[in-house]
């Protein structure tokens, strides 16, 4: 069902600082950051030959980010995302075998302007996966 992975999201406190380090540090093409309201967060995809690297930035009152920026102080790797060819196909397949979809279970549009989903860390041995339909 999963194909391949689309990139790995890291929650960074200070964006412009994790920006330099991807750019100048490592010499990777950085992304100009991108607002996602609807998520709470500010994104910037750091672009690599066999995937990308997503860094998350609380935006707004209330921003997902915020709290696990809350209890992780300095950061760190957030979520994980893989493609899939047909998300309501992946969800109603998911949903079969007992795996929980965040929210309320509908897709939402991600920072790639495609339909993703989260499902539940508990259920993916302590991962939080991000499906996005490609």
């Amino acid at each position: 069902m999963i194909g391949r992975l689309n990139h790995v999201a890291i929650a960074v406190p200070d964006l412009e600082a994790a920006v330099r380090t991807y750019r100048d540090t490592l010499g990777a093409h950085v992304s100009q950051p991108h607002d996602l309201p609807e998520h709470g967060v500010t994104v910037v995809f750091v672009e690599l030959p066999n995937t990308k690297i997503e860094l998350l930035h609380p935006l707004g009152e209330g921003s997902p980010i915020q709290g696990f920026l809350d209890k992780n102080a300095s950061g760190g790797i957030h979520h994980v995302c893989y493609e899939v060819a047909d998300i309501a196909a992946a969800s109603a397949r998911l949903a079969s075998e007992g795996a929980r979809v965040l929210g309320d279970g509908q897709p939402k549009i991600g920072a790639h302007g495609k339909p993703v989903l989260f499902l539940h860390p508990k259920d993916f041995t302590g991962t939080l996966v991000e499906l996005e339909e490609v």
